[in-house]
């Protein structure tokens, strides 16, 4: 698969993503549900922690990419839910530890949310991979 960047201004490249990619040369995509701060049997860990719960969303969503044989780095774009938008943004360095080794910066989206599926939960990220 080969990415070109899109990017007719520099500013998000500071904040870690691209306003948009071609991808060319795709022969497989996966679209990832909405990862959230949950264990194995779905019970919401690091209630009140948004940095605990982002660094568990990622290991949530890096474990689907490896169930479907992929990586981070096959992350093409990403949306992301908070109910607390500082907060995640304050947190948002986790994210650039786990996508810059892996040499990406998937479009990206950051919306502000009521609340997410349950009450403890802060964050989701939903993910779409390409290989």
């Amino acid at each position: 698969m080969q990415r070109t960047a899109i990017n007719p201004w520099d500013w998000s490249l500071a904040l870690g993503y691209n306003q948009g990619e071609v991808l060319e040369g795709v022969s497989r995509q996966l679209i990832c549900a909405g990862q959230t701060a949950v264990d194995g049997s779905g019970a919401p860990q690091f209630p009140g922690d948004m940095r605990g719960q982002v660094g568990l969303v990622l290991d949530n969503l890096e474990a689907v990419l490896a169930k479907a044989g992929m990586s981070l780095g096959n992350v093409v774009k990403l949306t992301v839910y908070a109910s607390d938008v500082d907060a995640a943004l304050r947190n948002f360095d986790l994210l650039g530890m786990r996508f810059g080794p892996a040499g990406v910066r998937p479009p990206m989206t950051l919306l502000g949310v009521t609340r997410l599926a349950l009450p403890d939960l802060m964050i989701e990220i939903e993910a779409m991979a390409a290989a």
